[in-house]
């Protein structure tokens, strides 16, 4: 699979995510509410998408030819980008 391939993949992923389980900055900011609690002190959204990412490094680490690992660590970085996005729009 191509590069511009697997990003395909991986919008198309997220898009039915979306679908599934709403916004993702609306649901990253529910887990991180969670992790908050579970945790004993504050995480943000975007805290938690970085987490997802690092858990795909190790997983990479791990076997770095896994393909699904690949593709999901490029939509949580599209997931970040939109988590950031509408944290700045609701400083403003």
């Amino acid at each position: 699979m191509s590069g511009e391939a697997m990003l395909l993949d991986a919008a198309r992923i997220v898009a039915e995510r979306r679908v599934a389980y709403g916004n993702p900055a609306t649901s990253m900011a529910a887990v991180a509410a969670r992790w908050s609690i579970t945790l004993g002190r504050p995480v943000s959204p975007a805290t938690v998408v970085l987490c997802l990412i690092d858990l795909k490094l190790a997983r990479l680490a791990h076997d770095p030819a896994h393909a699904d690992s690949i593709t999901d660590l490029a939509g949580y970085a599209a997931v970040l980008r939109e988590v950031v996005t509408q944290h700045q729009q609701e400083r403003i």
